[in-house]
């Protein structure tokens, strides 16, 4: 038996192998040391030669899935290894086969995986300068692939997907990659090989070429896919004919969005809190099938971005909002089982008889789905219906083929209908009459030998036997066969007995042959129609999540958006979707933004804890619903197409790569700097503030220059640097907007409302008070505070201050125009605090400013 596990564990490097041994799974050596760690287990040791223990340890068969989350989690990939053979047929040792690997991106069991997320798994290759990905859903049969010149392109769409475990050319290296979900694995690089990459796909299609999939223009991609496929069908030992489509991704029809923006956004996971509400997927996620909740997690992470697509959506969505069956449309979809993932399971081979009869039960309800949409105008659900196929005669194969509640694996028996196969009723035939046979034969006999006390019983080691008391054993008739003695009884058997015992259990076991033959023709026929099946179950998917926008809409008194493919952001009454949910019991206050040509960089400032960063956030979040295809929480909003969303918001050390708060934040910015187009929308909270004060003022300043200066982009500027709103009056479309709040004696009330004009106080030591600092720091704060702006008001720079403020500027390599004749400050409306007359820091940073651009900055 160790010669067999030595075997297996040879032939499956890098992994622990669970080796099945009667009702448990084992694990020997190093792998039970391991194992034993991890999963608190007793460490025992077992003789495999005289004077020589091997360590082992254990778990139960009916355990597996719950110790097999715990080892995948660890990060180790486990093979699991079962009797593949009967072990009372066996001649010798039980043969035994490892039935798969389960890595972090392969697993299956319906216990590990999140019902509403895709799990990934991926490849990576590089070639001729170009990176190429490919990532696949075991159980939903999705299989894309992407190319791009850069590989940070490539890893923000790692961690955009989540994908779960990622392959790699083995001996080679991954430059700038750190994405802690993500399992490398390496991979032999030759499995990577073009032309061993195109066979492995081209067998895997079942084609001659791959021209039909787009995979020419993308050759670096389509090595990582074939090397994909290559390690499923190994780890997965399965020919996975649910895998037969492969879908060429071109990164520029969707909205971008990098890993930061959509933490910083808190699309999917809060910042903060555990509360799934607290996300633009909480409030939205009102979907009633699993595939419905996996697409809406896809379409929040890429929006679209072609006009036309977006209107189609906004279209079906009005029609659903408008239609009284949708709640009727919607009761049906929640009695549909994971369409998806159900054909996933029969292609790789594990679905289950309960797993066909959920099928067979939601090809009924799709029947349903597709009359219920026969009056729709929209041609996006009209598409939808043609593509719902209810395959009436699998369903009603189903239906006739298995019992309504049958055993959880089909090789228990009982999963097959009377009436469905011949072979197998007569089958049952037999052995109903044999077993009546053996019913009566107690009865027969007691009345034949005189012997009252006779009995007909049964065990698994000895079978069918008439037992005796020692008291009556004289009475015995001579055609009885001794087979077993007790104590106080003797059991005998007869030749008839014998007879009808064989009789019952050669067709008990042929009937348990015919069951799992007739269950696996069955789970084959619905392979077969597997690629109609899992259009069926996209357009259930879309459906889904298009009748949750509307629902959402009617709920929470949601606009549809104007989407256009010009620069513009017009937005009236717009309201943050989370934070709205978030504060029921109080009225959110809505608020404008207008950007166009002629405005394109808002300088937003006011008060700490007023709301710039929600304001910020919610504006990216009613660009992302509109480009989603969904309304908008707003009384109307007019968006022009956004192609990427860049953010700076908040600030974090990356403590483990050595990276401080203030290089997190430059090198953010950098990337958007570099990166932003004339259809992008940057949202920038508090560029600076993490060095020192003029140096951060300084960047702040120079960054919002080069965004005007180069990048054209909707900018929306968040800052306690009030100098920057001189921008306004030095840069053609830079406007000013500040977050409102009203002075009360020594207090202020936080409006939380935004107005053109700008702010020129931050209230920081008020926010001081409100968060409970004592009363001596406050005060001493407002004392300092005073001495400051009373040295601000002689309206000095120092030389220091002058020199690094040009440092700055000449590094950069920025030059704002100067200001003209005809620009003059002008006051603004809205502002808080001291109105519209520039404190002491602003008039000194504009006397810098003249002084930097040449100007006689006057007295």
């Amino acid at each position: 038996m160790m010669r067999q596990y030595e075997a297996l564990r040879r032939a499956y490097p890098g992994t622990l192998l669970l080796f099945r041994l009667g009702d448990f799974y084992e694990l020997f050596g190093e792998d039970a040391v391991i194992a034993s760690r991890v999963l608190d287990l007793v460490l025992t040791s077992r003789p495999v030669a005289k004077g020589r223990r091997v360590p082992m340890c254990g778990i139960p068969h009916h355990a597996l899935e719950s110790y097999l989350a715990r080892l995948v989690e660890a990060g180790f990939r486990v093979a699991i290894c079962e009797q593949v053979e009967d072990p009372r047929k066996a001649r010798g040792l039980v043969r035994r086969e490892v039935v798969r690997v389960v890595t972090p991106g392969t697993v299956t069991e319906e216990g590990l995986l999140p019902s509403r997320a895709n799990v990934y798994v991926g490849a990576v290759a590089h070639r001729m300068g170009r990176w190429g990905l490919a990532f696949a859903d075991l159980l939903t049969g999705e299989f894309r692939i992407l190319e791009l010149p850069e590989a940070d392109g490539i890893w923000e769409e790692v961690a955009r997907r989540e994908i779960r475990e990622l392959l790699y050319p083995e001996g080679e290296s991954l430059p700038s990659f750190s994405d802690p979900l993500c399992a490398l694995t390496p991979y032999p690089a030759w499995r990577f090989d073009p032309d061993t990459a195109r066979q492995a796909l081209c067998e895997q299609f079942g084609v001659q070429g791959l021209e039909g999939f787009g995979c020419p223009e993308v050759p670096v991609a389509t090595c990582a896919a074939g090397a994909l496929v290559q390690y499923l069908r190994e780890t997965q030992r399965s020919e996975l004919r649910h895998l037969h489509r492969l879908q060429v991704e071109v990164r520029g029809e969707t909205l971008i969005l990098d890993p930061g923006a959509i933490r910083s956004l808190e699309l999917l996971q809060p910042l903060w809190a555990r509360n799934r509400e607290a996300t633009l997927l909480g409030v939205l996620d009102r979907t009633r099938t699993p595939m419905g909740g996996r697409l809406l997690r896809q379409w929040i992470t890429a929006p679209l971005r072609d006009p036309d697509r977006i209107r189609e959506r906004l279209d079906a969505t009005a029609d659903l909002l408008r239609s009284p069956v949708r709640s009727r449309i919607r009761e049906v979809l929640g009695a549909c089982a994971d369409l998806e993932r159900l054909v996933g399971r029969c292609g790789h081979g594990s679905a289950t008889p309960r797993d066909l009869v959920a099928l067979g039960r939601t090809l009924r309800e799709v029947a349903v789905l597709r009359e219920l949409l026969r009056e729709f105008p929209s041609r996006l659900v009209q598409a939808l219906r043609e593509d719902l196929d209810p395959h009436p005669e699998l369903a009603e194969r189903i239906e006739q083929a298995l019992v309504p509640d049958p055993p959880a694996t089909p090789r228990e028996g009982g999963l097959i209908r009377d009436g469905y196969d011949p072979e197998l009723d007569a089958l049952r035939r037999t052995v109903r009459e044999a077993q009546d046979w053996i019913r009566n034969l107690e009865a027969r006999e007691r009345e034949r030998t005189g012997i009252k006390s006779l009995k007909v019983g049964y065990n698994r080691v000895f079978g069918y036997y008439i037992e005796i008391s020692r008291a009556h054993r004289d009475r015995v008739p001579p055609h009885y066969e001794r087979r077993q003695t007790l104590v106080a009884a003797e059991r005998y058997v007869t030749p008839e007995m014998k007879e009808h015992e064989a009789l019952i259990l050669n067709a008990q076991e042929r009937m348990a042959e015919r069951e799992f033959e007739l269950f696996c023709a069955l789970r084959e026929e619905v392979v077969r129609s597997g690629p109609t099946l899992l259009r069926t179950a996209r357009a259930m998917a879309t459906l889904d999540v298009l009748s949750t926008f509307a629902e959402v809409a009617e709920l929470y008194g949601y606009t549809r958006p104007e989407v256009v493919p010009e620069p513009v952001l017009e937005i009236r009454a717009g309201r943050h979707p989370v934070v709205e949910r978030a504060v029921r019991e109080e009225r959110f206050v809505p608020n404008d933004l207008r950007m166009d040509a002629n405005r394109r960089i808002a300088i937003v400032t006011g008060p700490n804890f007023a709301g710039k960063s929600t304001y910020l956030r919610q504006v990216a979040l009613i660009v992302i619903l509109a480009q989603m295809g969904s309304f908008v929480p707003a009384e109307s909003a007019r968006v022009g197409v956004v192609d990427r969303i860049f953010t700076r918001i908040g600030a974090a050390d990356d403590i483990a790569s050595g990276r401080s708060t203030f290089l997190v934040e430059m090198q953010e910015v950098a990337n958007l700097l570099h990166n932003a187009t004339s259809h992008s929308l940057v949202l920038l909270d508090e560029v600076g503030r993490g060095t020192a004060t003029y140096d951060g003022l300084s960047i702040a300043w120079a960054v919002v220059e080069y965004l005007w200066k180069h990048r054209n982009s909707r900018v929306l500027f968040a800052t306690h640097y009030h100098e920057l709103t001189e921008l306004a009056e030095r840069l053609p479309g830079v406007f000013n907007l500040n977050v409102m709040v009203r002075e009360e004696q020594d207090r202020i009330v936080f409006l939380h409302r935004v107005a053109e004009g700008a702010s020129d106080r931050s209230y920081g030591i008020h926010v001081a008070r409100l968060a409970g600092l004592p009363r001596e720091v406050v005060a001493r704060a407002e004392e300092i505070l005073a001495r400051l702006e009373g040295a601000g008001g002689r309206n000095r720079i120092s030389p220091g201050l002058e020199r690094r403020v040009e440092a700055v500027q000449t590094t950069l390599a920025l030059k704002s125009p100067p200001l003209r004749p005809d620009q003059t400050p002008a006051g603004r409306e809205g502002g808080a605090g001291r109105g519209n007359r520039p404190g002491p820091r602003r008039r000194a940073i504009a006397r810098q400013a003249s002084i930097f651009h040449g100007e006689d900055p006057g007295p």
